[in-house]
């Protein structure tokens, strides 16, 4: 079997026959956003502001603790696989396998590289080229007051980004583009980091949009207008808008539409704030 180049749109995977669309009712503020479900797999929209593990502000805090009150699932039950992961503040597509032999199954694409990841970014600036490739090691940041933080640098690990500008346009005279992502290696906070270093930084982004100050102050929980006005966005502006991999003898192909904020920004308008969106309590951070 050849690996996936692209996903073609007869094989996407809807769900709708393989599973009834008719799922138990979900407790308020443990909302999931199904994209399909049979009885292996479990693909969701991860909205941008919850983390994915779970945390100590309840079940619905996190993804995690949501699919177990939607499944039925206690700490102590076999529960729902999760095989890889996003960014708090980052969107779109997750897979879960729903027992453990299938969460091994779907690991071992991953580490076998055969799943296809597809990401979106709004980012500052027009960047020039059509297309290309990033190719820069990342390894922890030296001299930064952050502890995650990670850089570019000679001596970290391999880290390859494939970028296509879908789109660049100016808003309220300043320059944006739109990107298109694919990873050939996931280290943490990879396309985040290679677009600063290309020198157009993520809207949004409070660790690598270029003030230190932004994050320590999200930390701090001393965010003021002023920072929200320079960050635009309430979540970093990205989203993992597509993914695609070999399974069961088909290509599954899933793909998540972007959050209004994303979406709207795109059509020339920026929306309000419309909740805190670093509510620690309810972000279960």
């Amino acid at each position: 079997m050849s690996k996936p180049e692209s996903p073609s749109s007869a094989s996407q995977a809807t769900g709708e026959d393989a599973w009834p669309r008719s799922f138990p009712a979900q407790e308020p503020g443990c909302e999931l956003n199904i994209l399909h479900e049979d009885n292996e797999l479990l693909v969701l929209n991860k909205p941008a502001g919850l983390v994915c593990h779970p945390s100590k502000a309840g079940p619905c805090s996190s993804l995690v603790g949501r699919v177990r009150v939607y499944l039925g699932q206690d700490q102590e039950a076999q529960e729902a696989q999760l095989v890889h992961r996003l960014d708090r503040e980052t969107s779109g597509v997750l897979i879960l396998g729903k027992t453990a032999e299938v969460g091994r199954e779907l690991r071992l694409l991953w580490e076998e590289a055969w799943v296809t990841k597809e990401y979106l970014a709004i980012v500052h600036g027009h960047i020039e080229a059509d297309k290309g490739i990033v190719d820069a090691p990342l390894g922890p940041a030296q001299g930064s007051a952050v502890a995650i933080q990670d850089e570019v640098r000679p001596d970290g690990r391999p880290a390859r980004t494939l970028f296509w500008v879908d789109r660049r346009w100016l808003w309220e005279g300043r320059p944006f583009s739109l990107v298109r992502l694919r990873l050939e290696t996931g280290r943490k906070h990879q396309i985040r980091i290679h677009l600063a270093h290309l020198g157009h930084p993520i809207v949004g982004d409070k660790l690598y949009g270029g003030d230190p100050d932004i994050y320590l102050a999200l930390v701090e929980r001393r965010l003021t207008q002023a920072h929200r006005q320079t960050l635009m966005f309430p979540n970093q502006a990205l989203h993992a808008h597509r993914i695609w991999f070999p399974w069961r003898g088909t290509e599954q192909v899933f793909q998540a539409p972007c959050e209004p904020v994303f979406t709207r920004f795109l059509e020339g308008t920026l929306l309000p704030w419309a909740e805190d969106p670093y509510d620690h309590k309810r972000l279960g951070s």
